[in-house]
């Protein structure tokens, strides 16, 4: 094999790239591709309208999809399914968003992987296989610590009038202050996940105002509390992480691993590179 399509896909967004032997890596991005949240129509019309893919100049052998939504067989067949019929390939692997995360900060070593973007995820990789896996409840019953638990708390903040005067002004500066407009678009329109994480930009532009440090650290917390603590493993193997949430507050993520006394890791913003790296001795 001489080419490979690799495709890590979250919730918010799908980062592509095509890696062909002695020569300079292709990258594409779209929107998230999530089983659980879109249809294979849905997936589909990501597909034509933002992947910008020409199979006369772009043809790859074989494509590696990642993908939150992606952890169940059927959900691989189905988005194998839909990559064959867009491609025109056979030779089509589907893995979960965890199994990325894990090929790409562990490779060949054991660790605890976390994922902390706009939803969250974790497990136990022994360097070859997922061994052990936390439930993970998705946006409505888990998902702590993620871009979408984080907004959450900071739109409860705004509406129960638990901010002061500053971050209730910041809040409507960045989100206007027409509530019922919010409510709709948090529970009318599609992906309410994705609207939830937007809110974490207040989080971000005012670091070190009490109530922003209180909701981080007690977000992050939740997180270690009911997924990281939970694996045995966590005192002996190192603590990996990737995403977005995980690359912007990796200063808490730091103090509460001190706090507990674990081994802290790598910490990438997206797993894409290490996949790369990961893939490339394949090629």
């Amino acid at each position: 094999m001489s080419s490979l399509l690799l495709a890590e896909s979250g919730s918010t967004k799908t980062d592509w790239c095509l890696i062909r032997k002695g020569k300079k890596p292709v990258e594409f991005r779209t929107t998230g591709i999530n089983p659980l949240l879109q249809s294979t129509e849905e997936i589909m019309s990501v597909l034509h309208n933002e992947l910008h893919w020409n199979p006369k100049i772009h043809a790859a052998e074989k494509i590696s999809f990642y993908g939150s939504g992606a952890g169940s067989a059927q959900r691989q067949k189905e988005i194998a399914a839909v990559l064959k019929k867009f491609f025109g390939s056979g030779a089509v692997e589907v893995q979960s968003d965890m199994m990325a995360a894990a090929r790409a900060l562990c490779g060949d070593q054991k660790g605890i992987v976390c994922i902390l973007g706009t939803g969250s995820n974790s497990c136990f990789y022994n360097g070859k296989t997922i061994k052990e896996q936390q439930a993970s409840l998705g946006y409505i019953a888990g998902d702590e610590g993620s871009g979408n638990h984080l907004g959450k708390r900071v739109l409860q903040y705004y509406a129960y009038k638990t901010f002061d005067l500053e971050l209730t002004l910041a809040f409507e500066k960045l989100f206007g202050n027409d509530l019922p407009e919010i409510l709709r678009k948090l529970y009318r329109e599609p992906f309410p996940n994705r609207y939830l994480a937007q809110f974490v930009q207040l989080l971000v532009e005012n670091r070190g105002h009490y109530m922003v440090e209180n909701i981080l650290e007690d977000c992050l917390n939740d997180f270690f509390h009911n997924h990281i603590l939970k694996y045995r493993q966590s005192w002996k193997s190192p603590i990996h992480f990737t995403g977005s949430i995980a690359y912007l507050f990796q200063d808490i993520i730091l103090d509460i691993s001190h706090q507990y006394e674990l081994e802290l890791g790598k910490i990438e913003k997206s797993p894409i590179q290490g996949l790369m790296n990961y893939h490339k001795s394949s090629l």
